[in-house]
């Protein structure tokens, strides 16, 4: 059976990128540069990035990403919104699909697509927290940078309800903590 899985680099206040969307520091890449590590468990993230068998994605990422250009390693993506899609994702990108009927069937959409593998979350704290007040996000990874942003876009800035969370895993580096939580239903 598919899992959601929303995987995301934040920072230790809760900052998923700056004001400008840029990902913190001085080359714009600071909650990512822990997976610049070639050795431990990168390989292991990186392995089931690419074994996702499709992504949901907010369309704000969606569109500064220009949608990977059409696939995301040969995954369909599914990005919701009440807009419908620019020209390159309209016409251009065929495994981009844009769910106008809201988050469920976005996600339906995208685990139906996805058969027995998982779904990657990418981006997009709207459509995260969109997706947990629906019941439809099954699993966080969040990967916990050490240091204080201070500033920008928060992942979990506000929600409509408390949400239970049960850890899965912790993988300590020195360049991150990887905590895996299963959403409590």
């Amino acid at each position: 059976m598919s899992v959601s899985v929303l995987d995301m680099s934040m920072s230790l206040d809760g900052y998923i990128a700056d004001s400008d969307d840029f990902l913190g520091g001085e080359d714009g890449e600071r909650l990512h540069r822990w997976a610049e590590d070639a050795d431990g468990p990168v390989v292991r993230f990186q392995e089931e990035w690419n074994g996702a068998g499709a992504v949901l994605s907010g369309r704000r990422t969606a569109e500064l990403m220009d949608h990977w250009g059409g696939d995301h390693n040969g995954q369909p993506i599914f990005v919701p919104s009440h807009r419908p899609p620019a020209p390159a994702a309209r016409w251009g990108y065929p495994l981009v699909t844009y769910v106008r009927d809201g988050i469920e069937s976005a996600m339906a959409q995208a685990k139906a697509a996805a058969g027995e593998r998982n779904v990657q979350i990418r981006g997009g704290a709207y459509t995260v927290r969109e997706a947990l007040a629906a019941g439809v996000l099954d699993e966080l990874q969040i990967h916990v940078i050490p240091v204080l942003l201070g500033r920008g876009h928060r992942l979990f800035d506000t929600l409509p309800a408390e949400i239970e969370l049960d850890i899965i895993e912790v993988i300590n580096t020195p360049e991150a903590t990887h905590i895996r939580y299963r959403v409590r239903r």
